[in-house]
């Protein structure tokens, strides 16, 4: 059984990585072999950033408790969340777990209303108090964030470091000539792309008990484009446009991740700088360098060097894709800081669909301004 299972696994992978979609024309895997001399990737190098993943995992509950979390208390956030009393109710709390954030259809309302010895209006506080005892404290959010903060520092770090001599980082024209047998992988550029396709396992796997926030699904979904993008492009030998894509997205989220970890401490001006200087680096690398630089030599300029093959359109489709996904945060980033420039931002503590939702800082009743310009910060 083991073994017809083992075969029928070989037949389909070798059925989905044939040359004729993966490689230029007349070029085979054997061709693409590791000797000696030169390195290119393995069947062991999509497989391994699976297992690294869980290291990081590990490595990033001993970080948080150990040093984010101190680092917390010394800032004055709490571990667990102020709790309202709620009362205990089964028929309202199967709802609620079977409802989308508490919210529930007017049809589900007249059921829960003759089950129940409550009013409408008493069944939507119960829900909106449910839903504030799931939301996590600005502890747990802030350790979440640090732990980001200090991937992207890093990985932003190695990764000038491994490009900073090479032909591509200055020429992307580089990222074409040659290839595929003259794009070998050296191995400061392998590892780089295991720690990259290390931490977006280890953000998807968890991404479902990390904080919820608003763009969950978008985040959810760049997560996996980004690891066929880093797992597409290191079979089929597009390394070299690959660490230029990762370096600009990673430069822009140090930023993010500070300002919002400014948010919890609050530190109001530090929050505002953070997030002025995030906006700035997030349009120029993402709508700015991205399009215009990568995404254009991948489309214009590289079919003078290298002949088209269906690999090459599934990388652009990916790429393409992530665009897009840069075009709606820059909307919502946009419309948040419209509203904030023009005082119309309001807050709402009863939401749970933002992760800054909750947590505004009022002054004399109201919410101040720079507070509304916090809570530009995406989640």
């Amino acid at each position: 059984m083991a073994l017809a299972m083992q075969g029928a696994f070989r037949k389909v992978s070798e059925r989905f990585w044939t040359p004729v979609v993966w490689l230029p024309p007349n070029v085979t895997w054997n061709d693409l072999k590791s000797t000696e001399e030169v390195r290119y990737a393995t069947t062991s190098d999509i497989y391994l950033p699976i297992l690294y993943s869980f290291v990081l995992i590990f490595i990033r509950a001993i970080v948080e408790r150990f040093i984010f979390c101190p680092i917390a208390v010394a800032f004055g956030l709490k571990a667990q969340v102020k709790r309202s009393s709620l009362p205990d109710n089964p028929a309202l709390e199967k709802a609620y777990l079977s409802s989308r954030k508490g919210k529930v259809s007017k049809k589900e309302m007249q059921g829960l209303l003759k089950q129940v010895d409550m009013t409408e209006r008493q069944i939507e506080r119960w829900m909106r108090l449910r839903v504030s005892q799931d939301r996590p404290s600005k502890m747990v959010k802030f350790t979440e964030t640090a732990w980001r903060m200090l991937f992207y520092t890093v990985a932003f770090v190695y990764g000038l470091y491994s490009l900073w001599d090479k032909p591509w980082f200055s020429n992307i024209q580089h990222c074409w000539i040659g290839y595929p047998f003259e794009h070998t992988l050296t191995d400061d550029i392998w590892c780089y792309y295991m720690l990259e396709l290390s931490f977006y396992w280890a953000l998807t796997l968890q991404h479902f008990q990390n904080v919820r926030r608003k763009d969950f699904w978008e985040m959810l979904v760049h997560h996996l484009a980004t690891i066929c993008l880093l797992v597409f492009s290191l079979v089929v030998n597009f390394t070299r446009v690959g660490t230029l894509v990762l370096v600009i997205h990673d430069v822009a989220d140090i930023f993010l991740e500070g300002a919002k970890l400014m948010r919890y401490i609050r530190y109001t001006k530090a929050c505002d700088i953070f997030f002025a200087i995030f906006t700035l680096i997030w349009i120029v690398s993402r709508l700015g360098y991205f399009p215009f630089w990568i995404i254009r030599s991948s489309l214009f300029e590289a079919y003078t060097f290298i002949p088209f093959f269906p690999a090459y359109y599934i990388f652009n489709g990916l790429l393409c894709t992530l665009l897009l996904l840069h075009v709606i945060w820059t909307y919502y980033i946009l419309r948040i800081l419209w509203k904030v420039f023009n005082g119309s931002e309001t807050s709402d503590s009863r939401s749970s669909t933002s992760e800054l939702s909750g947590d505004e800082i009022k002054t004399n009743g109201t919410t101040s301004t720079p507070d509304r310009r916090r809570k530009a910060v995406r989640s």
